[in-house]
């Protein structure tokens, strides 16, 4: 008999398909907000009128923009972007970027809500184990249009990378997810095709991920197979034409509907785990990681869940092949790198990666039990 819990977060709307300016505008007079403090995208910023279009929009009630968020949202950008926010007395925090920038406005959140006014005092809120210490809950929320395609948009959880140690430290509240979320296929436009393809197997991973854990259940499994089936369609069609907004569209909703197992209590693997230490200690970007683990974890994890990879393979079009099989021959019809080498990740560093790994949240809860670092050391030596 199956058992859980689904706690449907405090996310108000999904708007998609209509321009992201006008739905910006309509939702600031919804929440009764009059001071917006935008989080955006260096690029999209400067070299683009996307960002002063969204401006001349929001007219006086536009109160700052923020555009110098790096990737892995080190805590020194947040902690100025939070200074920045508070300055501007706003209300409501509006981003246009990928998913550092998303992780960056929940962080801020948190930093606003909870007097946090240097890097230092982050340690204050992030969470430890998973589980986050108390804390006052944000009153400055966010409207997310996101310009990648990892989903994190429609989580409570945000990624800080902190500079010293070089660690990928968890945020989490549940009031850190945004009020609302607008999928504008148009903006994907201005995103470079490596990071649109690449983020979109992210999503690729966290429906995977999902279905393949041991905590998966209906619910979670309805969300992740038609994830899964819009994304293995839509992201060739992509890459063929960068144009087709019907196909951005159908990554965007495939994106939304693969974070439906981590919003249901669902956890991922060791892809997810691995890839938080690939990111924060060698900079791989968040989707990379996924691209080069993904398909190897899943062959490693075989003798435990044949079965539920078979739902994988099933949902991409290929019932009764390997499911890892099959991850691969797609990740790399993308063009996209598929081994630790091409991420310049060699195997001197495979010890400390492996011992970081069982630090994060989401090895240790991999559906063939890694109980300790020589087993995520035999992974990393398959993706080599």
């Amino acid at each position: 008999m199956h058992k859980g819990r689904v706690v449907f977060g405090a996310m108000d709307e999904v708007v998609f398909g209509r321009p992201t300016s006008e739905v910006i505008v309509e939702q600031m007079d919804r929440l009764g907000t009059a001071r917006a403090f935008l989080m955006v995208s260096g690029t999209l910023n400067r070299e683009t009128d996307v960002i002063e279009n969204i401006r001349r929009a929001l007219g006086a009630r536009c109160v700052g923009t923020f555009d110098a968020m790096p990737p892995h949202t080190p805590r020194a950008a947040v902690i100025a972007a939070a200074n920045q926010a508070r300055s501007a007395d706003a209300d409501l925090i509006v981003t246009i970027g990928g998913g550092s920038i998303t992780d960056g406005a929940k962080a801020v959140q948190l930093c606003l809500a909870n007097d946090v006014t240097t890097v230092e005092g982050i340690d204050r809120i992030r969470a430890s184990g998973g589980v986050s210490p108390p804390m006052n809950a944000p009153t400055v929320r966010q409207i997310s249009a996101p310009t990648t395609i990892a989903g994190g948009e429609f989580t409570s959880i945000a990624g800080v990378t902190n500079e010293t140690t070089k660690v990928k430290e968890m945020l989490r509240h549940p009031l850190a997810i945004p009020r609302v979320t607008i999928l504008d296929p148009a903006l994907g436009a201005h995103t470079p095709e490596w990071l649109w393809l690449s983020t979109g197997i992210r999503a690729v991973d966290h429906c995977v991920e999902g279905l393949c854990s041991r905590e998966a259940h209906p619910y979670a499994d309805a969300q992740a197979v038609m994830g899964l089936s819009l994304l293995a369609r839509a992201l060739p069609r992509v890459k063929a034409d960068g144009n087709d907004l019907d196909a951005r569209m159908d990554c965007q909703l495939g994106t939304w509907l693969s974070t439906g197992p981590l919003a249901s209590g669902v956890p991922m693997g060791a892809s997810h785990g691995i890839g938080y230490v690939l990111g924060a200690e060698f900079g791989v970007p968040h989707g990379h990681t996924s691209c080069v683990m993904l398909p190897f974890v899943m062959r490693w994890n075989k003798p435990a869940n044949a079965e539920r990879q078979a739902l994988v393979a099933a949902a991409m079009g290929h019932s009764g092949k390997d499911a890892g099989d099959v991850l691969d021959e797609f990740i790399r019809g993308l063009g996209m790198p598929r081994s630790l080498r091409e991420v310049k990740v060699g195997p001197e560093h495979f010890d400390r990666i492996a011992q970081q790994a069982m630090a994060t949240p989401w090895v240790p809860r991999n559906p063939r039990t890694i109980e300790g670092p020589a087993q995520v050391r035999e992974i990393l030596e398959l993706a080599a």
